[in-house]
């Protein structure tokens, strides 16, 4: 029974190691972005919301992890973490360009 589990033994750890590279890490990494991301914001940058509403940051509240964005609407109060990173950039580095 001990030479069973002794030739499992490299592929479990062989499973464990792609398992780290290609789920962990990856994660990690965007979670480290994200972060990144939200303590850079400030007054002024054009951001856009994960369901799409096009803003600018009006204020920022480090207390409650929130800010007011300002939308052709009028104001909104929302939580930082409805704010999406992606879209933000990608809005941002094609305003840059023009």
């Amino acid at each position: 029974m001990s030479e069973g589990f002794s030739g499992q033994l490299p592929f479990l750890l062989l499973m464990l190691v792609v398992f780290f590279f290609f789920i962990i890490l990856p994660q990690q990494r965007r979670q480290k972005k994200e972060k990144n991301f939200m303590n850079a914001l400030k007054k002024g940058d054009r951001v856009i919301t994960k369901s799409g509403i096009h803003a600018k940051i009006m204020e920022l509240n480090d207390k409650d992890n929130t800010c007011v964005i300002e939308t052709l609407a009028g104001k909104l109060k929302l939580e930082r973490s409805a704010l999406s990173m992606e879209m933000s950039v990608k809005l941002n580095d094609t305003g840059a360009k023009k």
